[in-house]
Protein backbone atom coordinates (compact mmCIF):
# COMPACT_ATOMS: atom_id res chain seq x y z
CA UNK A 1 0.00 0.00 0.00
CA UNK A 2 2.99 2.50 0.49
CA UNK A 3 4.49 2.42 -3.15
CA UNK A 4 0.68 2.95 -4.26
CA UNK A 5 0.35 5.91 -1.89
CA UNK A 6 4.01 6.70 -3.39
CA UNK A 7 3.04 6.27 -6.59
CA UNK A 8 -0.28 8.50 -7.18
CA UNK A 9 1.83 11.17 -4.46
CA UNK A 10 4.00 11.50 -7.54
CA UNK A 11 1.89 12.44 -10.13
CA UNK A 12 -0.53 14.42 -8.03
CA UNK A 13 2.59 16.07 -7.18
CA UNK A 14 4.37 16.29 -10.98
CA UNK A 15 0.74 17.10 -12.48
CA UNK A 16 -0.46 19.53 -9.94
CA UNK A 17 2.93 21.23 -8.83
CA UNK A 18 3.08 24.39 -7.35
CA UNK A 19 -0.58 25.86 -8.34
CA UNK A 20 -3.99 23.67 -8.98
CA UNK A 21 -5.58 26.13 -11.73
CA UNK A 22 -2.69 25.91 -13.85
CA UNK A 23 -3.58 21.72 -13.86
CA UNK A 24 -7.46 22.31 -13.83
CA UNK A 25 -6.78 24.73 -16.65
CA UNK A 26 -5.22 22.72 -19.11
CA UNK A 27 -7.58 19.75 -18.34
CA UNK A 28 -10.46 22.41 -19.00
CA UNK A 29 -8.17 23.24 -22.85
CA UNK A 30 -8.17 19.41 -22.88
CA UNK A 31 -11.83 18.69 -22.27
CA UNK A 32 -12.94 21.92 -24.58
CA UNK A 33 -10.47 21.08 -27.63
CA UNK A 34 -11.63 17.44 -27.34
CA UNK A 35 -15.13 18.55 -27.43
CA UNK A 36 -14.99 21.16 -30.13
CA UNK A 37 -12.52 19.17 -32.70
CA UNK A 38 -15.46 16.28 -32.65
CA UNK A 39 -17.52 19.05 -34.54
CA UNK A 40 -14.64 20.87 -36.24
CA UNK A 41 -11.72 19.59 -36.80
CA UNK A 42 -9.73 22.99 -37.40
CA UNK A 43 -10.00 24.06 -34.11
CA UNK A 44 -6.49 22.12 -32.81
CA UNK A 45 -5.05 26.02 -32.53
CA UNK A 46 -7.36 26.58 -28.96
CA UNK A 47 -4.83 24.08 -26.76
CA UNK A 48 -1.88 25.83 -27.56
CA UNK A 49 -3.38 29.79 -27.34
CA UNK A 50 -5.00 28.62 -24.11
CA UNK A 51 -1.67 27.20 -22.90
CA UNK A 52 0.03 30.54 -23.91
CA UNK A 53 -2.53 32.42 -22.00
CA UNK A 54 -2.33 30.68 -18.49
CA UNK A 55 1.14 30.64 -18.86
CA UNK A 56 1.41 34.43 -19.01
CA UNK A 57 -1.69 34.74 -16.56
CA UNK A 58 0.63 32.39 -13.94
CA UNK A 59 4.19 34.32 -14.47
CA UNK A 60 1.91 37.77 -14.13
CA UNK A 61 0.70 36.40 -10.91
CA UNK A 62 4.24 35.61 -9.61
CA UNK A 63 5.96 38.26 -10.64
CA UNK A 64 2.87 40.72 -8.73
CA UNK A 65 3.59 38.35 -5.88
CA UNK A 66 7.13 38.75 -5.73
CA UNK A 67 6.85 42.61 -6.32
CA UNK A 68 4.47 43.01 -2.57
CA UNK A 69 6.44 44.21 0.09
CA UNK A 70 6.43 41.60 3.13
CA UNK A 71 4.13 41.98 5.80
Amino acid sequence: MKYVRGFFHFWYDFIVGDDWRLAAGTALLLVVTYAAAGSHPGVWWLLPVGVIALLSVSVHAAARAANRPPP
